[in-house]
């Protein structure tokens, strides 16, 4: 009858034990059934700015440097949005700006984004614009796979294609709407170089000529 009742009492036990490791699992039982990520990539901008001095020609030669080496530290890169807050909206320091910007292929906005701070005239405002992306959550092993009883995706689907895709694309913006046509003002680099090659003097009309060097 003791052998019994502990027999008994062992087994109860253990049946409690795996009953509960059974709920614990169906507790983080994955849940999306449909065929998209839950997982998707977070667009988020930050701004940057430089305050200088600015002239009745725009900016000087010392300012320009400075804001030259400011883009450079900065890493200005495609995807950026450069913006102009000047009080006396001066051409003569647009053109110094747009000259500087466009070294890296950029255009400079026409509205520039509101920052805190008074800036006083003789002044300008430099503004950068730099978008990032990232997928929150993510690597997720939140779910359990093994108790997969309403046949869902896993935690974790789609962390690896969007993690990827946030991580490469140039712009993150295009991540919440694609590229606009920017119109026939912007003369892309390909255009340029095919252009070039089109205006060339044949070799024979005194053009000029390709050559190559051989090694025997």
């Amino acid at each position: 009858m003791t052998i019994f009742q502990t027999t008994h009492r062992a087994t109860r036990v253990a049946i409690a034990l795996t009953l509960g490791s059974m709920l614990a699992g169906c507790g983080g039982m994955p849940s999306n059934r449909s065929l998209e990520s839950i997982h998707q990539p977070v667009v988020s901008h930050k701004s940057y700015s430089l305050d200088v001095t600015t002239g009745p020609g725009g900016l000087s030669m010392p300012e320009q440097q400075r804001l030259a080496g400011w883009f450079e530290a900065m890493g200005l890169r495609y995807g950026d949005r450069i913006a102009i807050d000047d009080p006396l909206q001066s051409g003569e320091t647009r053109q110094a700006v747009e000259d500087l910007v466009g070294r890296y292929g950029l255009l400079v906005n026409a509205e520039a984004p509101v920052t805190p701070g008074y800036l006083n005239a003789g002044s300008a405002r430099i503004i950068i614009t730099r978008a990032s992306a990232n997928v929150p959550k993510c690597p997720d092993w939140s779910a359990n796979s093994d108790a997969n009883l309403k046949n869902a995706l896993s935690s974790n689907y789609g962390c690896a294609n969007n993690g990827n895709l946030a991580a490469m694309v140039a712009n993150p913006d295009h991540l919440l709407k694609g590229e606009a046509n920017p119109g026939s003002t912007v003369v892309m680099s390909s255009t340029k170089a095919i252009e070039s090659f089109r205006e060339v003097k044949p070799s024979g009309g005194g053009g000029a000529t390709i050559r190559t060097n051989s090694t025997k």
